[in-house]
């Protein structure tokens, strides 16, 4: 008997890409009127960057994240459609 071997990474790749695609399809539903509800979210994440000077190497690190309606609606249609895969 055969089974199917579920892959994180796979899992990570379904999450991610409903993740973006998601968000970027509730950016685009914000020039809708009747479609405003699904780019409707909140940011979070360092807006100002963290900078660590070593006097020869200066890093910089800043990262910021947007979750709107329309981006969990695409994360879970992206675990749906992995548990049919």
């Amino acid at each position: 008997m055969a089974t199917k071997e579920k892959n994180f990474w796979i899992f990570l790749i379904f999450m991610l890409s409903g993740l973006v695609l998601g968000g970027l399809l509730g950016e685009l539903a914000n020039r809708v009127s009747w479609l405003w509800w699904l780019s409707y979210g909140e940011d979070f994440g360092l807006a100002d960057p963290v900078t660590l000077n070593l006097s020869v190497l200066k890093i910089s690190f800043s990262c910021m994240f947007r979750i709107n309606i329309a981006s969990i609606i695409g994360m879970a249609i992206a675990v749906f459609w992995y548990r049919k895969v």
